[in-house]
């Protein structure tokens, strides 16, 4: 019982993160926001279905789910760098960045 609990409440919780990332991905303005969404919300996301996962299949076998936690593992480290990338290339491109959000142009940051 106290298991359907716990898998009930990593589902729930990476249900609404994988939601809010996907909406995030499409009604924010411009690329460097959109980033936000898939790299740091939907990461979290799917990181507690993969929790859920791990939490039943360690009970219904009675053994720890190794493939479910390098998956969360390689999940956590490469959402990120990729994310440093991406955010480095549409630098490097120049791309543009919606009217109204904060921070200085990348031209004036250099020193």
């Amino acid at each position: 019982m106290i298991v359907e609990a716990i898998v009930s409440f990593f589902i729930l919780v990476g249900g609404f993160f994988t939601l809010v990332g996907s909406i995030g991905l499409a009604r924010l303005p411009d690329f460097f926001c959109r980033l936000h969404g898939p790299s740091k919300a939907t990461t979290l996301g799917v990181g507690g279905l993969l929790i859920a996962s791990i939490v039943y299949f360690s009970f219904a076998e009675h053994q720890l789910s190794l493939q479910e936690l390098l998956i969360t593992v390689f999940l956590m480290v490469t959402a990120p760098v990729t994310a440093q990338m991406l955010g480095q290339a549409a630098l490097q491109l120049e791309k543009r960045r919606a009217a109204g959000t904060e921070g200085p142009a990348p031209e004036d940051q250099a020193g």
